[in-house]
């Protein structure tokens, strides 16, 4: 039985890349869905859920697996501009208390969750797929603010030092997933540094081109072929 993926980006200048990535060696593949979500994660979560809710309601295959992805700024060392993260786990790096003593997850606090774990197999059968192209697997972190100062960025990498990657949308994809049962992964090409923010430095089209090489080398290992949502 064919894998139905929900794969959900932000914009769909990364929708178009993950479909040519997709689409490269032809067709023949089936089970691929590509979400616009919208920006950040309350957009993205409630995208994502209502195309699980939707698919559940027609009585179509459910989804197996939903894939957040995109463009994202890389923590150095351990993503530089150009390579590829895949989660290990989704972290929302904001979803807490700011305190005298510090900040406080909302574990911490002692509601809720600020972390999905990816299952060490998927991730494992994706790095395998990805072996001609740099990446690292490592948590990767949601902010509502992208980071735009060396304060904040060490800040993060403090609290969160294995941390590769900083997006929008992942922990909102996750807990739309989580809802829904299915499993989920956050893979995302580093177009800046997480730090100051410099817009001379961003190499956005190099992040997509990476992308694209992504999903390309992901087309037989996920078996699918692409359609786009709006």
């Amino acid at each position: 039985m064919t894998l139905r993926i929900l794969i959900v980006t932000a914009v769909a200048a990364e929708a178009d890349s993950v479909a040519r990535g997709l689409r490269h060696d032809g067709p023949g593949a089936q089970g691929a869905e590509i979400l616009v979500g919208g920006v950040g994660p309350a957009s993205a979560a409630a995208s994502t859920a209502t195309a699980l809710a939707r698919a559940a309601d027609t009585g179509t295959a459910p989804y197996g697996l939903v894939v957040s992805t995109g463009i994202a700024g890389g923590f150095r060392p351990h993503a530089p501009i150009g390579t590829v993260v895949v989660s290990d786990a989704i972290v929302s790096a904001d979803l807490g208390a700011q305190t005298p003593d510090g900040y406080l997850t909302v574990e911490e606090l002692g509601f809720g969750r600020s972390v999905h774990p990816v299952a060490p197999e998927l991730t494992a059968r994706i790095s395998r797929a990805l072996r001609p192209q740099p990446h690292t697997v490592a948590p990767v972190l949601t902010v509502s603010t992208v980071t735009g100062t060396a304060e904040r960025a060490a800040e993060l990498a403090a609290r969160h030092p294995r941390a590769a990657a900083e997006a929008m949308e992942g922990f909102g994809v996750a807990e739309a997933a989580a809802a829904h049962g299915v499993p989920v992964v956050e893979i995302r090409a580093v177009s800046n540094a997480v730090g100051p923010r410099d817009r001379a430095a961003w190499r956005i089209g190099e992040a997509l081109d990476a992308l694209r090489t992504t999903f390309q080398l992901l087309s037989h290992s996920l078996s699918v072929e692409p359609t786009c949502e709006n």
